[in-house]
């Protein structure tokens, strides 16, 4: 193929995630004509990046970071967004990585660009454990929005199988509410460190659409 092709063919398979949507919003029943789509939610995690590295001042190549997350989706371009729910990480890793490589392996800085996003994946760097704590939180956030929207009824979840985890029953048994389940549950699991917990509990405990009132969640 020629340079132009491979530009061509690289920009329309990727182009293909402005019309995946989230499966965590479909299997919760987000209420909303628009919901979020992957390439949605991969500038989401690279403003949060440039917000974060730029008020905590962290020891990292953001420039980095920002193509980590650029990339860190387009696996889902051909497999699809699989929730921890439908898949074991293990499984979608194979899978993902695969499908990584297929797209990749045409482009001239492929290779390059494969190792970026196993750096990612790897989760060992301090970039790409920044890179990931940006991604989780991104997803706390917007979920967040759209709890103050109420786009998601509690009572009609019977279909969800994400409802059914123990750690997301017992959250909710608690009384927290769906975004106060959903990022205490981040916060349990995603071992995020001081900054990006205090900015977790600050939309935990605030509204943030219009960022003024109180809300406890």
């Amino acid at each position: 193929m020629s340079k132009e092709e491979n530009v061509i063919k690289y920009y329309v398979l990727c182009n293909k995630l402005k019309d995946v949507i989230r499966t965590g919003w479909k299997d919760w029943h987000v209420d909303r004509d628009r919901i979020e789509s992957v390439a949605e939610h991969v500038y989401g995690t690279q403003m949060l990046a440039i917000a974060m590295k730029s008020e905590y001042q962290y020891d990292i190549d953001i420039s980095k970071v920002i193509m980590m997350l650029a990339i860190h989706e387009i696996g889902e371009a051909v497999i699809g967004d699989l929730t921890q729910f439908q898949i074991s990480k293990e499984e979608k890793m194979k899978i993902e990585h695969e499908a990584v490589h297929n797209i990749l392996n045409e482009l001239i800085d492929g290779n390059k660009l494969e190792e970026l996003f196993l750096e990612f994946d790897e989760g060992k760097t301090k970039e790409a454990k920044f890179a990931y704590w940006c991604d989780k939180l991104e997803c706390d956030l917007q979920c967040k929005l759209y709890d103050e929207e109420n786009c998601v009824d509690l009572n009609n979840q019977t279909d969800n199988e994400s409802s059914y985890d123990n750690a997301v029953k017992e959250l909710l048994d608690s009384g927290k509410s769906w975004s106060g389940m959903w990022m205490s549950f981040g916060q349990n699991r995603y071992n995020y460190d001081d900054n990006f917990k205090n900015v977790s509990d600050y939309a935990m405990n605030n509204r943030i659409k219009d960022n003024n009132s109180k809300e406890n969640v």
